[in-house]
C-alpha cells in the first residue's frame, strides 16, 4: 500500500501562483510513476502532469508551459508549481501514485480555486 497526502491548494488569483505538494509514504519502492490529476464539478478527473521515476514528464495540453511537475526521491515527494492560473485550473488536485502492477493510489484531494 501507498498513503499520499496532498497540500498547498487555496483560493489565488487569476495570473497568480501555487505549488502543490504530495508526500508519499508506505511502499514507496513499487512506486514506478507519480502525477497529478483534477476533477472540476460535473466533470471527469483529468490528468494534469505524470512523471516517471526516471523523470520522464507529461502534460495536458492545456497547462503546458504554465504547469511543472518534479518529485525528489530522498524526500518522497512531488508537486507542481502552477504559474499564470486561470479560473479554468480551478478543481480538487488528487496527487497520484502508480506502482509496478499498475495498481493506483490516491490522496484525498486538495481545493484550488482561482478567481476571475
Amino acid at each position: 500500500q501507498v498513503q499520499l497526502v496532498e497540500s498547498g491548494g487555496e483560493l489565488v488569483q487569476s495570473g497568480g501562483s501555487l505549488r502543490l505538494s504530495c508526500v508519499a509514504s508506505g511502499r514507496i519502492s513499487t512506486i514506478n510513476a507519480t502525477g497529478w490529476y483534477r476533477q472540476a464539478p460535473g466533470k471527469q478527473r483529468e490528468l494534469v502532469a505524470t512523471i516517471t521515476r526516471g523523470g520522464t514528464t507529461n502534460y495536458a495540453d492545456s497547462v503546458k508551459g504554465r504547469f511543472t511537475i518534479s518529485r525528489d526521491n530522498t524526500k518522497n515527494t512531488v508537486a507542481l508549481q502552477m504559474n499564470s492560473l486561470k479560473p479554468e485550473d480551478t478543481s480538487i488536485y488528487y496527487c497520484n501514485a502508480r506502482n509496478y502492477y499498475s495498481l493506483d493510489f490516491w490522496g484525498q484531494g486538495t481545493q484550488v480555486t482561482v478567481s476571475s
